[in-house]
Protein backbone atom coordinates (compact mmCIF):
# COMPACT_ATOMS: atom_id res chain seq x y z
CA UNK A 1 0.00 0.00 0.00
CA UNK A 2 1.29 3.27 -0.84
CA UNK A 3 0.95 5.92 1.91
CA UNK A 4 -1.33 8.42 0.58
CA UNK A 5 -2.47 11.58 2.73
CA UNK A 6 -4.27 15.44 3.06
CA UNK A 7 0.10 16.05 2.01
CA UNK A 8 -0.44 14.03 -1.09
CA UNK A 9 -4.10 15.22 -2.03
CA UNK A 10 -2.61 18.59 -1.45
CA UNK A 11 -0.13 18.36 -4.05
CA UNK A 12 -2.49 17.24 -6.86
CA UNK A 13 -5.67 19.63 -6.14
CA UNK A 14 -5.45 23.29 -7.04
CA UNK A 15 -4.83 25.95 -4.21
CA UNK A 16 -7.81 28.29 -3.62
CA UNK A 17 -8.14 31.37 -1.24
CA UNK A 18 -11.32 32.23 0.98
CA UNK A 19 -14.56 30.40 1.07
CA UNK A 20 -12.97 27.69 -1.26
CA UNK A 21 -9.98 27.09 0.78
CA UNK A 22 -11.77 26.64 3.99
CA UNK A 23 -14.22 24.12 2.21
CA UNK A 24 -10.98 22.24 0.61
CA UNK A 25 -9.35 21.87 3.69
CA UNK A 26 -12.68 21.16 5.53
CA UNK A 27 -13.01 18.01 2.95
CA UNK A 28 -9.32 17.21 2.90
CA UNK A 29 -8.83 17.17 6.70
CA UNK A 30 -11.62 14.47 7.26
CA UNK A 31 -10.48 12.12 4.98
CA UNK A 32 -6.93 12.13 5.37
CA UNK A 33 -6.26 9.70 8.02
CA UNK A 34 -8.06 6.90 6.37
CA UNK A 35 -7.84 7.83 3.03
CA UNK A 36 -5.16 5.29 1.96
CA UNK A 37 -6.62 2.78 3.85
CA UNK A 38 -9.64 3.01 2.17
CA UNK A 39 -8.03 3.11 -1.44
CA UNK A 40 -6.20 -0.27 -0.42
CA UNK A 41 -9.85 -1.81 0.92
CA UNK A 42 -10.97 -1.13 -3.05
CA UNK A 43 -7.73 -1.96 -4.30
CA UNK A 44 -6.81 1.18 -5.79
CA UNK A 45 -3.28 0.69 -4.32
CA UNK A 46 -1.00 0.68 -7.12
CA UNK A 47 0.44 3.60 -8.64
CA UNK A 48 -1.82 3.41 -12.07
CA UNK A 49 -4.86 3.04 -10.03
CA UNK A 50 -4.32 5.73 -7.08
CA UNK A 51 -2.88 8.32 -10.12
CA UNK A 52 -6.24 7.51 -12.06
CA UNK A 53 -8.27 7.91 -9.20
CA UNK A 54 -7.04 10.74 -8.36
CA UNK A 55 -6.96 12.52 -11.60
CA UNK A 56 -10.67 11.91 -11.65
CA UNK A 57 -12.23 12.73 -8.01
CA UNK A 58 -9.94 15.87 -7.96
CA UNK A 59 -12.09 17.09 -10.92
CA UNK A 60 -15.47 15.89 -10.14
CA UNK A 61 -15.22 17.26 -6.54
CA UNK A 62 -14.02 20.23 -7.96
CA UNK A 63 -10.64 20.34 -6.15
CA UNK A 64 -11.78 18.63 -3.35
CA UNK A 65 -13.68 21.71 -2.72
CA UNK A 66 -17.48 20.05 -2.83
CA UNK A 67 -18.82 16.84 -2.32
CA UNK A 68 -22.37 17.79 -3.75
CA UNK A 69 -23.03 19.19 -6.67
CA UNK A 70 -23.67 23.09 -7.55
CA UNK A 71 -27.08 22.47 -9.48
CA UNK A 72 -30.44 22.45 -7.73
CA UNK A 73 -30.51 19.23 -8.74
CA UNK A 74 -34.20 20.75 -10.51
CA UNK A 75 -33.16 18.99 -14.06
CA UNK A 76 -33.63 15.49 -12.46
CA UNK A 77 -37.27 15.53 -11.28
CA UNK A 78 -39.15 12.93 -12.44
CA UNK A 79 -36.43 10.26 -13.98
CA UNK A 80 -37.27 7.47 -13.32
CA UNK A 81 -34.02 5.89 -14.64
CA UNK A 82 -32.54 7.28 -11.46
CA UNK A 83 -35.79 5.80 -9.23
CA UNK A 84 -37.07 9.78 -8.82
CA UNK A 85 -40.89 8.39 -8.14
CA UNK A 86 -41.79 10.99 -5.85
CA UNK A 87 -42.28 14.69 -5.76
CA UNK A 88 -39.29 16.48 -5.03
CA UNK A 89 -36.71 13.40 -5.51
CA UNK A 90 -34.66 15.54 -7.96
CA UNK A 91 -33.57 18.24 -5.73
CA UNK A 92 -33.66 15.60 -2.60
CA UNK A 93 -31.14 13.15 -4.79
CA UNK A 94 -29.25 15.59 -6.06
CA UNK A 95 -25.45 14.58 -6.74
CA UNK A 96 -23.60 13.80 -3.54
CA UNK A 97 -20.12 12.24 -3.16
CA UNK A 98 -16.52 12.58 -4.63
CA UNK A 99 -18.03 11.01 -7.45
CA UNK A 100 -21.68 12.17 -7.85
CA UNK A 101 -24.47 9.96 -6.24
CA UNK A 102 -27.65 10.74 -8.31
CA UNK A 103 -31.16 9.64 -7.93
CA UNK A 104 -33.46 7.72 -5.23
CA UNK A 105 -32.66 4.32 -6.58
CA UNK A 106 -28.43 4.75 -6.78
CA UNK A 107 -29.03 6.34 -2.84
CA UNK A 108 -30.71 3.03 -1.76
CA UNK A 109 -28.35 0.94 -3.22
CA UNK A 110 -25.02 2.28 -2.34
CA UNK A 111 -26.57 3.33 1.30
CA UNK A 112 -27.28 -0.51 1.79
CA UNK A 113 -23.91 -1.53 0.55
CA UNK A 114 -22.48 1.20 2.60
CA UNK A 115 -24.94 0.02 5.48
CA UNK A 116 -25.79 3.81 5.74
CA UNK A 117 -29.25 5.14 5.88
CA UNK A 118 -28.90 7.42 2.39
CA UNK A 119 -32.64 7.13 0.98
CA UNK A 120 -33.82 8.50 4.00
CA UNK A 121 -31.13 11.10 5.05
CA UNK A 122 -29.56 11.73 1.57
CA UNK A 123 -27.70 14.69 2.91
CA UNK A 124 -25.17 12.16 4.43
CA UNK A 125 -23.53 11.69 1.44
CA UNK A 126 -21.90 14.74 1.37
CA UNK A 127 -19.92 14.17 4.21
CA UNK A 128 -16.02 13.74 3.32
CA UNK A 129 -15.68 10.42 4.25
CA UNK A 130 -19.20 9.08 2.86
CA UNK A 131 -18.45 11.03 -0.27
CA UNK A 132 -15.03 9.29 -0.71
CA UNK A 133 -16.69 5.75 0.10
CA UNK A 134 -19.14 6.28 -2.19
CA UNK A 135 -16.52 7.51 -5.00
CA UNK A 136 -14.69 4.24 -4.26
CA UNK A 137 -17.98 1.86 -4.54
CA UNK A 138 -18.83 3.79 -8.12
CA UNK A 139 -15.16 2.37 -8.76
CA UNK A 140 -15.75 -0.59 -8.07
CA UNK A 141 -19.03 -1.33 -9.28
CA UNK A 142 -17.77 0.11 -12.73
CA UNK A 143 -14.27 -1.94 -13.03
CA UNK A 144 -12.24 1.30 -13.42
CA UNK A 145 -9.03 -0.46 -12.16
CA UNK A 146 -9.02 -2.45 -15.38
CA UNK A 147 -8.58 0.45 -17.24
CA UNK A 148 -6.52 2.26 -15.26
CA UNK A 149 -4.25 -1.10 -15.17
CA UNK A 150 -3.70 -0.29 -19.04
CA UNK A 151 -3.23 3.57 -18.00
CA UNK A 152 -6.16 4.57 -20.68
CA UNK A 153 -7.43 7.77 -19.75
CA UNK A 154 -9.93 7.85 -22.32
CA UNK A 155 -11.60 4.53 -20.83
CA UNK A 156 -11.10 5.93 -17.37
CA UNK A 157 -13.29 8.95 -18.25
CA UNK A 158 -15.77 7.45 -20.22
CA UNK A 159 -16.33 5.04 -17.46
CA UNK A 160 -16.84 8.03 -15.10
CA UNK A 161 -18.61 10.44 -17.14
CA UNK A 162 -19.99 8.86 -20.00
CA UNK A 163 -17.88 11.52 -22.20
CA UNK A 164 -14.97 12.84 -22.30
CA UNK A 165 -15.99 16.23 -20.49
CA UNK A 166 -12.91 18.26 -18.92
CA UNK A 167 -10.54 15.80 -20.56
CA UNK A 168 -7.79 17.82 -20.41
CA UNK A 169 -8.69 18.80 -16.56
CA UNK A 170 -8.39 15.36 -15.23
CA UNK A 171 -5.19 14.27 -17.57
CA UNK A 172 -3.45 17.24 -15.60
CA UNK A 173 -4.81 15.85 -12.93
CA UNK A 174 -3.50 12.72 -13.67
CA UNK A 175 -0.06 13.95 -14.66
CA UNK A 176 0.37 15.53 -11.43
CA UNK A 177 -0.61 12.20 -9.25
CA UNK A 178 1.95 10.16 -10.99
CA UNK A 179 4.96 12.47 -10.42
CA UNK A 180 3.91 12.64 -6.90
CA UNK A 181 3.27 9.12 -6.33
CA UNK A 182 7.00 8.50 -7.49
CA UNK A 183 8.15 10.97 -5.49
CA UNK A 184 6.66 9.69 -2.46
CA UNK A 185 8.10 5.35 -3.40
CA UNK A 186 11.47 7.75 -4.20
CA UNK A 187 11.53 8.44 -0.92
CA UNK A 188 10.82 5.08 0.80
CA UNK A 189 13.02 3.59 -1.94
CA UNK A 190 15.79 5.79 -0.74
CA UNK A 191 14.99 5.37 2.64
CA UNK A 192 15.17 1.50 2.37
CA UNK A 193 18.49 1.97 0.81
CA UNK A 194 19.85 4.06 3.68
CA UNK A 195 20.75 6.64 1.89
CA UNK A 196 23.89 5.23 0.26
CA UNK A 197 22.84 6.13 -3.31
CA UNK A 198 20.82 9.02 -5.31
CA UNK A 199 17.35 7.82 -5.86
CA UNK A 200 15.45 9.51 -9.49
CA UNK A 201 12.08 9.60 -10.35
CA UNK A 202 9.72 11.09 -12.62
CA UNK A 203 9.68 14.35 -11.69
CA UNK A 204 13.27 15.03 -10.65
CA UNK A 205 15.48 17.04 -12.47
CA UNK A 206 19.06 18.44 -12.94
CA UNK A 207 22.30 16.53 -13.60
CA UNK A 208 21.65 13.24 -12.14
CA UNK A 209 18.67 12.97 -14.44
CA UNK A 210 21.43 14.02 -17.37
CA UNK A 211 23.34 11.24 -16.04
CA UNK A 212 20.86 8.80 -15.95
CA UNK A 213 19.46 9.70 -19.78
CA UNK A 214 23.45 9.43 -21.21
CA UNK A 215 23.28 6.19 -19.98
CA UNK A 216 19.82 5.36 -21.26
CA UNK A 217 21.18 6.48 -24.59
CA UNK A 218 24.38 4.33 -24.26
CA UNK A 219 22.07 1.72 -23.66
CA UNK A 220 20.20 2.16 -26.56
CA UNK A 221 16.92 3.86 -25.45
CA UNK A 222 15.64 7.05 -28.05
CA UNK A 223 15.94 9.63 -25.59
CA UNK A 224 16.42 13.58 -25.21
CA UNK A 225 19.01 14.31 -22.89
CA UNK A 226 17.34 17.26 -21.22
CA UNK A 227 17.74 16.55 -17.44
CA UNK A 228 14.09 16.57 -16.59
CA UNK A 229 12.79 12.83 -15.85
CA UNK A 230 9.26 12.72 -17.55
CA UNK A 231 6.90 9.89 -18.76
CA UNK A 232 9.78 9.19 -21.86
CA UNK A 233 12.18 8.77 -19.21
CA UNK A 234 10.02 6.63 -16.88
CA UNK A 235 9.68 4.53 -19.87
CA UNK A 236 12.73 3.71 -20.85
CA UNK A 237 13.47 2.83 -17.33
CA UNK A 238 11.03 0.56 -16.94
CA UNK A 239 11.98 -1.15 -19.90
CA UNK A 240 15.16 -1.46 -18.67
CA UNK A 241 14.36 -2.39 -15.56
CA UNK A 242 12.03 -5.27 -16.72
CA UNK A 243 15.04 -6.68 -19.46
CA UNK A 244 17.25 -7.05 -16.44
CA UNK A 245 14.88 -8.49 -14.26
CA UNK A 246 14.65 -5.67 -12.18
CA UNK A 247 11.63 -4.66 -9.65
CA UNK A 248 9.44 -2.70 -12.57
CA UNK A 249 8.87 0.46 -11.02
CA UNK A 250 10.18 3.54 -12.75
CA UNK A 251 12.37 4.59 -9.79
CA UNK A 252 16.39 4.63 -10.18
CA UNK A 253 17.92 3.47 -6.89
CA UNK A 254 21.03 1.52 -6.04
CA UNK A 255 20.08 -1.63 -7.65
CA UNK A 256 19.07 0.38 -11.66
CA UNK A 257 22.13 2.33 -11.25
CA UNK A 258 24.32 -0.43 -10.91
CA UNK A 259 22.74 -2.42 -14.21
CA UNK A 260 22.92 0.87 -15.83
CA UNK A 261 26.97 1.01 -14.95
CA UNK A 262 27.81 -2.10 -16.25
Amino acid sequence: MIPVDSNFIFAVAPRFPGNKKAAQERIIGAISSIFSTTLDRYAINTRLRIAHFMGQVTHECAGFCTAEEFASGAAYEGRQDLGNTQPGDGKRYKGRGLIQLTGRANYRDIGRILGLPLENQPELAAEPVTALKIACEYWKKRNINTAADRDDLISVTRLINGGLNGLEERRSYLIKAKSELARIEGLIVAANEGGNSTVLHRGSFGAGVVELQELLVKKGFALSIDGDFGAATELAIMAFQKANGLEVDGIVGKNTWNKLHT
